[in-house]
């Protein structure tokens, strides 16, 4: 059977994995041009820090149902591509709006129509990246996606920071810029991705929580104990403002995070076959608990700096190798469903993450925010070195 694995590699990958991956950067270089410098245009319109952390929280949230629904959708009908189009749609089309919003209300408003998009399409793009895969190398298919992912995000500061440089606090020149990338990706996604097609045999009939196991309800629950202290990014950026480093060069600093996971994600992903994604959770958990109280602690903006580049590393450990494990541990008709399950609970969980943040960082102090994300993340690594010694490694078979 002809199917999205099958054909010519590019540069060693499965061919649908790779303009997945040109998909990916380019709307990533996109979003990132505008996630760099949101945090500081929303201060422009007067913004505080909560109501900054309540405007990320909801777009991603409130959007993240749909990547459960579109999960589920995907595997009834035996189709991912025709929700990555529609979901990249989204991004590429209203990403330029933001140039026009007055107050933080329109900003919101955008911001969450424009993550719906990223709600319809994650969930079936992580399960035709699954199903283009051959052997047991999805944790090397993650890595590399992400990677591209993230190259992305590199670009995306850099471009932000050029156009700042050239127009001065010109925040809405940088919106308009960034439709540009996502339009190409788009047209990227529909040129060249292929249906990763099934047997119908393989199509999902009815379904039920009893379908999924106990070990994969065990992980979700883990991953909910940490996303509650892992609140949103522009809080970092926030604090990068606050020790002093101009306005201009904030997205060069987000780049360096994303720099750093782009160089190791598909090291990461490699060694997570090899060695079991579980080990590679617990060493991000951990890093991101030192990294966070560090954030929490330092006023210096060198070691701010340093710290940025072990988010980065913390990233690659973490949010490609959870998907891979998630993928694991699901059926192959159900990969749809179950990694959308995963998506909306890291979404969802995000809103409560970010406003608890924010509340510590406007009525506490810009400390509080990082030490309470720490010891969340402290809570997870016990609970994940429990969920590996009692499941004795990761599954090696789908």
């Amino acid at each position: 059977m002809k199917d999205g694995r099958e054909g010519k590699r590019i540069l060693g990958l499965e061919r649908n994995i790779f303009f997945v991956g040109i998909t990916s950067f380019l709307t990533d270089t996109t979003t990132k041009m505008i996630y760099a410098i949101m945090p500081l245009f929303l201060m422009t319109l007067g913004a505080t820090k909560t109501e900054l952390s309540l405007i990320e929280g909801i777009a991603e949230s409130t959007a993240s149902v749909l990547k459960a629904l579109s999960g589920w959708w995907s595997d009834k009908i035996g189709k991912n591509k025709p929700f990555m189009i529609i979901g990249y749609a989204f991004t590429a089309i209203l990403s330029p709006l933001f140039s026009m919003a007055t107050s933080p209300l329109q900003v919101l408003m955008i911001r969450f129509t424009e993550r719906v998009g990223k709600g319809i399409r994650t969930a079936p793009r992580d399960s035709l990246i699954a199903g283009s895969t051959e052997g047991n190398t999805k944790g090397k298919s993650f890595g590399c996606h992400k990677a591209m992912d993230n190259s992305g995000a590199i670009l995306g500061p850099l471009l932000a920071f050029g156009i700042l440089a050239l127009f001065p606090g010109n925040y809405r020149k940088v919106f308009i810029f960034a439709a540009i990338p996502g339009l190409l990706g788009l047209a990227a996604i529909i040129l060249f991705v292929k249906e990763a097609k099934r047997d119908k045999t393989e199509l999902l009939g009815r379904i039920t929580l009893k379908d999924f196991s106990p070990k994969y309800y065990a992980l979700l629950g883990i991953i909910f104990i940490f996303t509650l202290g892992n609140s949103t990014d522009a809080l970092l950026l926030i604090k990068a403002s606050d020790i002093g480093i101009q306005d201009t060069f904030i997205p060069s600093i987000y780049l360096i995070f994303n720099a750093v996971s782009v160089l190791f994600a598909i090291p990461a992903g490699i060694l997570s076959d090899k060695i079991g994604r579980e080990r590679l959770i617990i060493f991000g958990y951990l890093l991101y608990s030192i990294i966070y109280f560090g954030f929490g602690r330092t006023n210096s903006q060198g070691v701010l700096i340093l710290l940025f580049a072990l988010y980065g590393l913390y990233s690659t450990a973490t949010d490609g190798i959870q998907k891979a494990l998630v993928s694991d541990l699901i059926e192959k008709n159900k990969r749809g469903t179950g990694l959308g399950l995963y998506n909306c609970i890291v979404g969802i969980t995000l809103l409560p993450a970010s406003v608890i943040a924010g509340l510590l960082y406007d009525n506490v102090n810009n400390r509080a925010p990082f030490y309470y994300g720490s010891i969340m993340a402290l809570i997870a690594v016990m609970l994940m070195l429990i969920f590996y010694r009692r499941g004795k490694g990761t599954l090696k078979k789908c």
